[in-house]
């Protein structure tokens, strides 16, 4: 088998969304391996993730994608000691195909199995890669599905400073890529976009955002709005269609980032947090990785930007999280469900 491993690895699979991903990791850090068979091809030319075909894919991809798992890591299921698997948010259908299949494992190799929330599986993600991160620690959590900020006190120890009222960032990338005709997905598309583009050629509007956060009444000001930007923007091209895509995109992403940091760093603050760290798919954003790293110098504190392969979904994340878990409260019982609807666990 190789060299000896150290003990408690853990598999993990991830099937929330459109990618299949599976990944071995030791003790919550050591990435033994890490598979994801993305969907994004398959889900372009509807302009967005269709819930029974990413169900399919799934099923299709899952054994193959475990097969590499393991076989990268140098090792068998019977050297596995413990599977968790993502059991929400997510796709209800995508999500019952990675929790079956991880509660079929944990059976036949006779090892626990771990439920993990997707969102904490993220928080999970910069531990991956600083295993050393010093706590509290504000996360800026951006995906397609999700846009929070999170004071993490210690481990599983969370408190939510606040979330979207409505469209999540990733979420506004997307259906305005969608309209200015650039596909799916819309982050990245954007995201080069602007490179050749100016971003203060159009003043589109930051929701919430001003020079004194204590104006704002406490439940709104760490909460993000992007549904009234995305129909700025959308307006505005509207009524003038020969304004150049470059530059609302460059303008529009502007927006977006500046509404984060902002409201980051307003966290950062108030909460005396020594670190903050990025997660989610929209945390490989180039513009918003490079103003979170300055704002996070700029306050003081250290910053964590994870590598864009830990930003999007991945196993090696949900394995981590998992470990963590594990030791807390120990295996899960095989009669938890998906739920497509769970809420990142919080401290009272």
């Amino acid at each position: 088998m190789g060299d000896q491993l150290s003990g408690d690895t853990i598999l993990g699979i991830e099937t929330s969304c459109d990618e299949t991903a599976v990944a071995v990791v030791e003790r919550g850090t050591l990435v033994r391996s890490s598979v994801v068979s993305s969907q994004v091809e398959q889900h372009a030319r509807y302009g967005g993730v269709v819930p029974e075909v990413a169900g399919r894919a799934h099923v299709q991809q899952l054994v193959p994608v475990l097969a590499e798992a393991l076989a990268t890591a140098g090792i068998e299921g019977t050297d596995v000691e413990a599977v968790a698997a993502t059991t929400g948010p997510g796709l209800v259908g995508s999500l019952l195909v990675g929790v079956s299949s991880a509660k079929a494992l944990s059976l036949v190799w006779g090892v626990p199995f771990v439920s993990v929330n997707h969102l904490e599986a993220h928080l999970y993600a910069s531990f991956l890669e600083e295993p050393d991160l010093e706590m509290p620690l504000v996360v800026l959590l951006v995906s397609g599905g999700h846009t929070m900020l999170v004071l993490m006190e210690g481990h599983g120890r969370y408190r939510l400073l606040g979330s979207t009222l409505d469209d999540a960032a990733g979420e506004a990338y997307d259906k305005v890529a969608r309209y200015l005709g650039l596909g799916y997905p819309g982050g990245p598309a954007i995201d080069a976009l602007s490179v050749d583009g100016d971003p203060t050629a159009f003043d589109y509007p930051r929701a919430m955002v001003q020079e004194n956060p204590d104006t704002l009444p406490d439940d709104r000001r760490y909460a993000f709005s992007f549904s009234g930007l995305k129909t700025a923007v959308v307006n505005h091209v509207r009524n003038e269609p020969d304004a150049p895509t470059a530059d609302v995109a460059a303008s529009f992403q502007a927006a977006v980032v500046d509404a984060l940091v902002t409201k980051a760093r307003w966290a950062v603050e108030a909460t005396g947090a020594v670190g903050a760290c990025l997660g989610g798919g929209v945390a490989a954003n180039s513009l918003l990785r490079e103003r979170f790293a300055a704002m996070c110098d700029g306050a003081g504190v250290r910053a964590f930007v994870p590598s864009r392969a830990m930003c999007t979904d991945n196993a090696a994340m949900v394995a981590a999280a998992g470990w963590w878990r594990l030791q807390s409260d120990g295996p899960s019982p095989l009669d938890v469900g998906a739920d497509p609807n769970l809420s990142l666990p919080l401290l009272d």
